[in-house]
């Protein structure tokens, strides 16, 4: 429905603006010109608001990660974690999924709940990192180790990128978003040490 969509795309907005914990849900009623009543029907409080979000956001972060990992025909496991990989990169970079990932975060820095939700979102988000690793390993394209350590360690690496992007750091300036070559540039570097310290000899 495009009420549904409309609501998470406001309440998106608002979270990322004002923080989990400085928003209401009667503000966002009235940002999007519907009732409270409207709002509450769908989303009893602002948790179950927060979590239609954050889930719609993992599915479609999923989904992404996914279509990238199958990209390529004829190729191997570890070339499918590589474009799996740097489309982790091209999300994590972009203004608008930080504003509200970091929003969120900072909240759950402080927030036992709101942390241990965000645990579990992130682990449903890079599940399928996780798989293109075990595939990896399965391929003998990777040492053998916990597929869920070594796609930490990888994550690691990937959120290096997504900060010196985010934060200007890449040489770009503040006010600029990334530039492909730029964000191709970072990934390679980080790629070149996760495949120097986990790929099979």
């Amino acid at each position: 429905m495009a009420i549904d969509a409309r609501i998470l795309d406001g309440a998106r907005a608002v979270f990322c603006r004002k923080g989990v914990a400085n928003s209401g849900l009667e503000e966002i009623a009235a940002e999007l010109g519907v009732s409270k009543h409207t709002l509450y029907r769908r989303y009893p409080n602002k948790a179950a608001l927060l979590e239609a979000v954050v889930g719609r956001d993992v599915l479609r972060f999923r989904d992404a990660l996914l279509s990238a990992a199958a990209g390529g025909e004829g190729e191997g496991a570890l070339d499918a974690l590589r474009r799996a990989a740097f489309r982790y990169v091209e999300i994590g970079s972009s203004r608008d999924y930080a504003a509200f990932y970091l929003s969120v975060s900072a909240e759950a820095a402080v927030s036992p709940v709101l942390r241990e939700r965000l645990a579990s979102w992130s682990r449903d988000a890079l599940e399928p990192l996780v798989g293109c690793v075990a595939a990896a390993q399965g391929a003998d394209e990777l040492r053998p180790g916990d597929p869920d350590s070594v796609c930490g360690v990888l994550v690691d690496l990937l959120e290096g990128v997504n900060n010196r992007l985010r934060l200007g750091n890449d040489g770009l300036g503040n006010d600029r978003a990334a530039d492909a070559p730029s964000l191709l540039r970072l990934f390679e570097e980080r790629w070149a040490v996760f495949t120097i310290a986990f790929a099979s000899s």
